[in-house]
């Protein structure tokens, strides 16, 4: 491959001789992608290309394996980039963006609608039950040949370039979804001068807010649409007035008319999601996506939903009268409305259960908090976090570690990037650089990340932890756990490459940690005196844990329903984004609609972040996670025999196998509903 460009030499297109093939952050440029993404594509045809004139019979290894081979160079610079566009991104890394989707989108289409590859894996395929293949083996080709036929493959040549240009187009809008959610987060800030506009507001939040305004070069404080900022002020301020303010610039990202305007975006990605999927047979984008997810058709999906939204509903609708009620005591007149929740809701927890964030954020020092996370790995799964300096990052806020087992065998490369800034989405998030594989008996292992949004650091105060926070870090830490502990042989069937619907296991099984009174014991102590977090606070954590969870979940289930109502049309929308979503999440929404405020435009799950028609997984995703977690309560949380069954036959597979049969190797049995409605209170 040709290094040397007009710009020199080229490191993205050199081997990586960092610690651990690690990328070098500090020598990549911007200017270094656009021509790297290039030169890596042409090589990856190349590659390609021979399989394709492989004279010889095509067999697994001379194909299929050959194929899943090709094209490493251009993943490894797409894992750079994106990551870095997603994490610590500019302006002009997204004009690079929008230059390189259509790239990839075409070579991507180069390959699944070559009618000569197509014929090779299809050779293969038939042959399948003769050859002599192990699990994972039948799993790469049964998958390989899927992806072909899912991506146009037996489309006849008009269709083919039918097909090619949507998905060109797709590529490209949902970049620049994400993009303007970000810039419209970006955009706002309520500035305060008056110190009487901070009433209610607890020091830390203050004090967050002083060093926002100090950072701007501004006096008083600055409050923002980033979470560690409008949370804390929806749920402390008594200014109503002013959580009105930041609630209707918060919900209404995407809404309001501008050049960052949602709206037109998500009606051209549903037409040609509809048109791809009827290109491709489908009726709708749903039935094509859910036929490769656990839940299989729209129809088991609406199902379950509506199975868990019987069960909360009568719950949510308790959880609501009681915060109406506790506000009208508390001297409030009229309807609470959606500014209203968060703050009744935090005082109608603190009077019941003496729980309060502001309380318990002493105990969560982001740095305690870590070694509670890492002395969990090492309990449960044998692990050993190695703080690096050799290791580069991309931004100072982000720390390297190197990941060993118990033999002292490297396991992983571990960032963690945890502070909000202008340059990062919103939300928190599993990636990789580099997925787990095997080549040429070495087992080539991968470099994880995991990127968060958490309470900075001020002057005087460590990053101090919401519990939510610390729910968030067990969650993601999850995720990263079934990316480093991966067995596999190949790269596209390790780690978290598994059904869209079982992803989420591993993670939010790992969050009923947080509940555990043996574990917190472990890490958290004040940041300040050292004391352990008091029993009775853990106590009233747990107590709390089932505190409005019929609220919540009817909130999730209607996040759910509302991507299931978009996915399943069978004709173009045709009314407007606002009638649409009202009618969508009509009987699962407790609270008055408002005027301006929209979900859909801020949406980026299901439109710019791969949860079209999946959202509803994390909900399937808690039945096996309180399913599955109900094996540690029974045989104790830092159960040996139980992690390592879970570890061996879960977080080691990937999506070596189908999901159901490693799940029911580990749990013994298929999951029911019950563990998630008794653990969750939604069982009398």
């Amino acid at each position: 491959m040709e290094t040397n460009t007009a710009i020199g030499l080229n490191p993205l297109l050199e081997p990586f001789n960092t610690l651990h093939d690690t990328a070098p952050f500090t020598k990549i440029k911007n200017e270094h992608f656009l021509p790297a993404f290039k030169a890596a594509i042409t090589l990856a045809k190349k590659e390609i290309q021979e399989v394709i004139d492989n004279p010889e019979v095509p067999t697994f290894e001379n194909t299929v394996e050959a194929m899943e081979r090709s094209g490493e160079r251009l993943s490894i610079i797409r894992g750079v980039f994106f990551n870095l566009n997603s994490a610590e991104t500019n302006d002009e890394l997204q004009q690079i963006a929008q230059e390189v989707a259509p790239l990839l989108s075409e070579f991507g289409n180069d390959i699944s609608l070559n009618e000569d590859l197509f014929a090779r894996v299809k050779l293969v395929y038939e042959q399948k039950d003769q050859l002599d293949l192990n699990t994972e083996q039948q799993t790469l080709l049964d998958n390989s040949y899927q992806s072909f036929v899912r991506n146009g493959a037996n489309l006849n040549a008009e269709d083919k370039e039918k097909y090619r240009k949507i998905t060109g187009e797709l590529s490209k809008l949902g970049l620049q979804f994400q993009q303007n959610v970000l810039a419209e987060t970006n955009a706002y800030e309520m500035h305060l001068t008056d110190e009487a506009e901070l009433a209610g507001l607890p020091d830390f939040v203050r004090e967050a807010a002083a060093l926002t305004a100090k950072q701007k070069e501004k006096s008083g404080w600055i409050f923002t649409l980033q979470h560690p900022s409008f949370i804390p002020f929806m749920k402390y301020s008594d200014r109503r007035d002013l959580r009105e303010k930041l609630f209707r610039a918060s919900s209404c990202k995407g809404n309001q008319g501008n050049e960052y305007d949602n709206k037109e975006i998500i009606k051209k990605i549903l037409s040609l999601k509809l048109e791809k999927a009827n290109l491709l047979g489908f009726s709708s984008h749903a039935k094509f996506k859910l036929e490769r997810r656990m839940a299989e058709t729209p129809e088991k999906v609406t199902t379950f939903l509506d199975e868990l939204h019987q069960a909360s509903k009568p719950f949510a609708d308790s959880d609501l009268a009681e915060v109406q009620q506790f506000a009208n005591e508390a001297g409030f007149e009229g309807t609470i409305e959606r500014w209203d929740w968060a703050y009744y809701s935090e005082k109608l927890k603190n009077a019941r259960y003496g729980f309060n964030e502001e309380a318990v954020k002493p105990f969560f020092k982001l740095e305690n908090a870590t070694k509670g996370i890492f002395g969990l790995a090492k309990q449960l799964y044998k692990l050993e976090f190695r703080k690096s300096d050799e290791i580069e990052v991309y931004h100072p806020d982000v720390q390297a570690y190197e990941v060993y087992n118990e033999a002292g065998d490297f396991i992983a490369v571990f960032y963690m990037d945890f502070f909000p800034r202008e340059s990062k989405r919103s939300g928190a998030w599993m990636t990789d650089y580099r997925s787990q594989y095997m080549e040429d008996g070495v087992n080539k292992r991968p470099h994880i990340s995991i990127v968060c949004n958490f309470t900075k650091p001020t002057e005087t105060k460590p990053s101090l932890l919401t519990f939510d926070e610390l729910t968030t870090f067990l969650h993601e830490f999850g995720h990263a756990l079934h990316g480093m502990l991966s067995q596999c042989q190949y790269a596209s069937t390790s780690g978290t490459n598994v059904y869209w619907d079982f992803v989420e296991l591993p993670s939010q099984m790992h969050e009923n940690w947080a509940y555990e009174k043996e574990w917190l014991d472990q890490f958290a102590v004040h940041y300040e005196t050292g004391e352990k977090l008091p029993e009775e606070l853990i106590h009233k954590i747990v107590e709390a844990k089932n505190f409005q969870s019929g609220y919540f979940s009817e909130r999730q289930l209607s996040f759910g329903m509302l991507d299931l109502s978009y996915h399943t049309l069978t004709e173009p929308l045709a009314e407007s984004i606002p009638e649409f979503e009202a009618k969508a999440m009509k009987n699962m929404n407790l609270l008055k609609p408002v005027e301006g405020a929209l979900m859909s435009t801020a949406f980026s799950h299901i439109f710019a972040g791969g949860y079209d028609a999946g959202y509803y997984s994390y909900k399937w995703a808690e039945v096996l996670d309180a399913d599955a977690y109900s094996v540690f309560m029974k045989n104790g949380i830092f159960d040996q025999a139980t992690a390592d069954s879970f570890r061996k036959n879960i977080l080691e597979k990937g999506g070596s196998e189908h999901p159901m049969l490693l799940y029911t190797r580990f749990r013994g049995q298929e999951p029911t509903v019950d563990a998630l409605l008794e653990r969750s209170g939604l069982k009398k």
